[in-house]
């Protein structure tokens, strides 16, 4: 009913950037929030950074000044610019949609949906 896919995750520099984006397709009512969320193995899955339906955003302490979350609307597609990447960033990161959508038999409903995750690995 609604498939979440994260894309541009790659080897990057220390220092470098890289603009990971997260698309939503199916039947999508609203959006009530999208995130990024980031996790390493041993680790638990780590909140990075949110965005609500009315465009206000949150950011994780480690992350602030270094990262922006944004959404194309139109296109139902979240996207995270990380700069001044660090090792420490070295993580798979999953794309999170909140989203009122259709069932099967016609009612709404609010779910919560995971894209598959995408790496990212900051190393020289």
């Amino acid at each position: 009913q609604v498939q979440v896919v994260e894309s541009g995750g790659a080897l990057v520099q220390p220092g470098g950037s890289l603009r990971l984006s997260c698309a939503a397709s199916g039947t999508i009512l609203s959006i009530e929030r999208m995130d990024w969320h980031r996790q390493v193995p041993g680790k638990q899955r780590e909140l990075v950074a949110t965005i609500s339906s009315g465009g206000n955003t949150n950011y994780a302490d480690s992350v602030k000044g270094r990262f922006s979350i944004s959404t194309d609307i139109a296109k139902n597609t979240l996207y995270l610019q990380m700069n001044s990447l660090r090792p420490e960033d070295t993580a798979v990161y999953y794309c999170q949609a909140i989203i009122k959508t259709r069932g099967r038999p016609g009612s709404d409903y609010i779910g919560s949906y995971w894209g598959q995750g995408t790496q990212v690995t900051v190393s020289s």
